[in-house]
């Protein structure tokens, strides 16, 4: 059978999965690091996908795609050369600048009508406005915009233009999804001048691909998109699922046939990578919220699940607000996480690690709830990422969201989603192959405990008013 390979080119790492093109099954992988940090030199990234399918890693592989981490900007000039490292999504620093630019246009409900989205400081295109306001002779030398999978996607195929699909543009806040097109006057708006975009392929093209050392099987590349889109691509996402994931950022996401345009902001309205639409809430603070917790108790995952197990719900009044770095959603980029309710009965390590792993599914909660109010059916939660292999969380998880949780089984579902699209791009039709994703999920139930929810409105609620 033919060999496809998906790239998930994440915050962390680069991870490589090699499926059968025809029906899914799993072959080889392959993993590398990246730096830490809020911005890279987009070099590293390269690095990384080479050591990652390394030692024979795409032998026979005959297509290839690529999905990455939404919104970074990588800004090149008029030679193709990288400008300034690039600015990552989890990068705080255009909170203003995303501000500015949401007042400049109108409002909030100018860019949702727009854009469908309303630009916090992750999307690329308040990441335009911070670069003219702070580094303007960088500013000045921008002559084309890519975002990382773009990129990454480019020196793979080796073409002199750049190549995007919907989802991933559909996260720049200069794409609409609604409309299929960019919006070049907020290009404009945001960095004072026009800059080259990447043309935008239907979801299923197969981009030519000149052989190389280590690819000499690979003849086409798929288009390539978002980490969102690439997961839910991944997870073949059903009517009435609603995709949780719990990695360095939370998100809930689902794939709809209609686009949303959430004039709130906590709702961005994104395309999936299939043709429709893909409406989606982020949390800058996920599974990093669990192990902030486990290392503030000076205990591993194990005995920090155990002891969040062991309290009450409710950890006897203790709320954790989780904005450990700042957050999203709501946006507060400035604000730090606060432990509420602390007295010398309730203070101790069970209770401790309780309210940090509640507080987190709070928000992420918060995240489905807002879905549903922009009309997404959420029937169940479908959770996903490293933070959802801890037990505490898979435990307490239907009780927060007050719906029927699965856990699929452990996969790389961005790179999933990616393989899924380069076998795609690699076989044809109308629709990507269905390779039965979802099939498997361990389903988890549990009392709702909705005074959890509650009382971690209240404190939201406290402190969103003394940051207003």
């Amino acid at each position: 059978m033919a060999l496809v390979a998906g790239v998930d080119s994440s915050t962390q790492a680069t991870k490589i999965v090699v499926r059968r093109a025809e029906d899914g099954a799993l072959v080889r992988t392959g993993r590398a690091p990246h730096p830490d940090g809020t911005e890279v030199d987009p070099e590293a990234w390269w690095r990384a996908f080479e050591e990652a399918s390394s030692g024979g890693l795409l032998e026979g592989v005959e297509a290839i795609a690529v999905a990455a981490q939404q919104h970074g900007l990588v800004a090149l000039d008029e030679e193709g050369r990288v400008v300034r490292p690039a600015l990552l999504w989890n990068d705080t620093r255009a909170a203003g600048a995303a501000a500015d630019l949401v007042a400049e246009l109108g409002g909030p409900k100018a860019w949702a009508d727009a854009v469908g989205s309303v630009p916090v400081s992750s999307f690329t295109v308040a990441k335009l406005r911070w670069l003219a306001a702070n580094e303007p002779e960088n500013a000045s030398r921008v002559a084309e915009a890519v975002l990382p999978h773009d990129w990454l996607t480019r020196r793979i195929t080796g073409a002199a233009q750049a190549v995007t699909d919907r989802g991933d543009a559909s996260g720049t806040g200069y794409y609409s999804p609604a409309e299929g097109a960019y919006r070049d006057d907020l290009v404009r708006l945001a960095l004072g001048h026009d800059v080259r975009l990447p043309r935008v392929a239907a979801p299923g093209e197969a981009l030519e691909c000149a052989p190389a050392p280590g690819r000499e099987d690979v003849r086409a590349v798929g288009v390539g998109t978002g980490d969102n889109m690439g997961a839910g691509l991944g997870l073949g996402l059903r009517p009435g699922d609603v995709a949780v994931s719990v990695g360095t950022s939370g998100t809930a996401f689902a794939s709809v046939p209609a686009p949303t345009a959430d004039a709130s902001g906590l709702v961005s309205g994104f395309a999936d990578a299939e043709g429709g639409f893909l409406p989606l809430v982020c949390t800058l603070n996920a599974a990093r919220v669990l192990e902030a917790g486990a290392a503030a108790l000076q205990v591993g995952r194990e005995e920090f699940d155990r002891l969040a197990l062991s309290a009450d719900p409710g950890a006897e009044g203790l709320v954790l607000l989780p904005y450990l770095e700042g957050e999203r959603t709501p946006n507060l980029p400035d604000a730090t996480g606060r432990l509420d309710g602390l007295t010398g009965a309730n203070l101790r390590p069970a209770n401790i690690a309780r309210a940090f792993v509640e507080g987190m599914l709070c928000g992420l909660a918060d995240a489905a709830d807002a879905l549903a109010d922009n009309g997404v059916p959420v029937e169940r939660v479908l959770l996903i990422g490293g933070g959802a292999r801890s037990e505490a969380v898979k435990a307490l998880a239907p009780r927060v969201f007050g719906r029927p949780v699965l856990v699929p089984e452990d996969s790389e579902y961005v790179a999933d989603g990616a393989a899924r699209q380069a076998a795609w791009a690699l076989l044809g039709g109308a629709e990507p192959p269905e390779w039965g994703r979802g099939a498997k999920a361990e389903e988890r139930t549990g009392e709702p405990a909705p005074q959890v929810r509650e009382r971690y409105a209240e404190v939201r609620a406290r402190l969103e008013s003394q940051e207003a």
